[in-house]
């Protein structure tokens, strides 16, 4: 099995020559490089191939948040996950709608660092349970009765357009179940699994696994829950 290529994103030079000696530790893991500023990241993400990117939000010459933007954009294939010390609401979320798929906060051992990394390449979106509540929370918030429903228009034919198994896949993935887990619970194959979150990203118009979530949450396909939350309920 091929190593997982992962390049670190972070300022702070201690941190990030821990990050380092982590992946270097893997032997499922390989380190491709390593940057500072957010400078330093853009032209590594161009100058080899990762399946992981690791950032920081708070960087001195811009935002992770740009990074993110610029790696989903150009480099769709590639993972992406924050550790960072914000975890705010404000940063969380324009992290995951900028196209983050895991986000976990500093200072997290060997093992939830690399055992997450694992987790991100095998379909899931691991969140450090704090930051999982707050999501959750939003989600959970009632819509303003002032909110404007100008994309009202557009929500009904999205609606229509997924098919039931499709958003029973969504439902799985917004509880933190991996690909090979939701293909198990749902007796089909991951390769059936890989097609529905195609489909899901077209008939969305999402880029993301957190985009995909937050568009059906928000037309009301599904109900988020957590999946510590299914797991007590069952």
């Amino acid at each position: 099995m091929n190593a997982i290529r992962i390049m670190v994103v972070e300022d702070d030079a201690a941190t990030r020559d821990r990050l380092a000696a982590m992946i270097n530790e893997q032997p499922d893991m390989s380190l491709t490089g390593t940057a500072a500023c957010l400078s330093q990241a853009e032209s590594l993400l161009g100058s080899t191939e990762h399946d992981v990117c690791i950032t920081d939000l708070g960087l001195p010459d811009g935002s992770g948040i740009d990074l993110i933007r610029t790696a989903r954009r150009d480099y769709p294939g590639i993972e992406i996950m924050v550790i960072s010390l914000f975890g705010d609401e404000r940063n969380v979320m324009s992290a995951i709608e900028a196209g983050a798929t895991g986000y976990l906060l500093k200072g997290g051992s060997t093992a939830e660092v690399t055992d997450s990394i694992r987790h991100l390449i095998g379909g899931g979106s691991p969140i450090s349970p704090s930051i999982a509540r707050q999501v959750l929370n939003r989600f959970a918030r009632p819509a303003s009765p002032s909110a404007p429903r100008a994309k009202l228009a557009d929500e009904a034919p999205k609606r229509s357009l997924l098919t039931p198994k499709e958003i029973q896949v969504l439902q799985q993935i917004a509880k933190g179940y991996s690909y090979c887990e939701t293909a198990a619970s749902l007796d089909i194959s991951v390769h059936t699994i890989t097609s529905h979150i195609k489909n899901l990203y077209r008939k969305l118009a999402v880029r993301s696994r957190g985009e995909a979530v937050f568009e059906a949450v928000q037309l009301g396909l599904i109900r988020v829950e957590s999946r510590i939350d299914s797991q007590v309920t069952h």
